[in-house]
Order: C-alpha cells, then structure tokens, then sequence
C-alpha cells in the first residue's frame, strides 16, 4: 500500500472509530454466540474496538465462515488491548502505536518503556491468555495468540485475513 493510501486508510480507520456505534440486534447476537466469560471480555473492550471485532466476524461471515469457534474469537480477537486493571488503550495512544509501528526499532523501544503502547503490541498474546483464562476452547486461544504472526496457519490466517480488511 503506498504512503497515500495508507494515510487515507488510517483516516477512514480514525473516523470509524470515532463513529463507532452497535446496533441492539448486533449486541444480542454476540451475547448469544458468546461464552459468558467471552461476553466479559467483549464488554470490557471500548465500543471502537467492539465495533471493529463486529466488522471482521462480518467480514469472515459474509466469505462463507460458519465456524462457529472461528467467529467468537472475531468477536474477540483485540480483548488483549485492556490492561490487567480492566482500562482499555486509549484511542489517542493507537493513533501513536500505529505511526510508531512504521518505524520498527522505535517502536519497539517505545514498547519497552511506554505501557499502552507495549500492551498494543503484545496484545494477541494477551489477548490468548484472557480467552484461556476466559474458559475458551484451545483452537480458539490459538487463533488469537498467532494471527499477527508473519505467516500465521488455520483459524488465525483467517482471522488475519479478516481482520487486515479493517
């Protein structure tokens, strides 16, 4: 993606999630395909993230994924982005791990010494251990923990496919 597109994507990304709402149709079909305690983590995500997790399991469903394991851990897939005390990441401090992560070695420098962005960074793993700990199902931990992975496999390459659509 050139620089220009890419600029334009991350303002398209900025003004949906500033916009960001959730239908009650929406809220009740995740309560329904969700565990309860994938529920707390859906509802302990900002609506932003909640909002763009309801984009991928729509994209994933519209491309023909019934799994139904596959589709929690869509509607999951970014939990690892609150913080051990239940804060979920600021918008602000996104917009600054997003510009950072252009620059790798800077970006993980700052991963190292700044909290909200070090938790950007290692939220797919954080995100598995919640969802373990959650009481998900082994396949579904897997998606999460591996789908930034380079060249992720199984449920996390969809998973990553889906979500690099938003």
């Amino acid at each position: 993606m050139s620089s220009s597109n890419q600029l334009a994507y991350r303002i398209r990304q900025f003004q949906r999630a500033v916009g960001a709402r959730l239908t009650p149709a929406e809220v009740a079909l995740v309560a329904e395909l969700l565990t309860p305690g994938e529920w707390r983590l859906f509802m302990a995500m900002p609506l932003y993230d909640r909002r763009h997790c309801l984009d991928v399991y729509g994209t994933l469903y519209a491309a023909g994924q019934r799994d139904p394991v596959l589709l929690r851990a869509a509607l999951i897939h970014d939990c690892g982005k609150v913080d051990d005390a239940g804060r979920p990441m600021g918008l602000s401090w996104y917009v600054l791990a997003t510009i950072l992560k252009r620059m790798p070695g800077l970006y993980l420098a700052v991963a190292r010494g700044l909290n909200p962005v070090a938790i950007y960074a290692e939220h797919a793993w954080r995100g598995a251990r919640m969802a373990a700990a959650a009481g998900s199902p082994p396949e579904l931990v897997t998606a999460l923990r591996h789908y930034h992975d380079p060249q992720p496999s199984g449920y996390a390459a969809l998973l990553k496919w889906a979500d690099d659509q938003h």
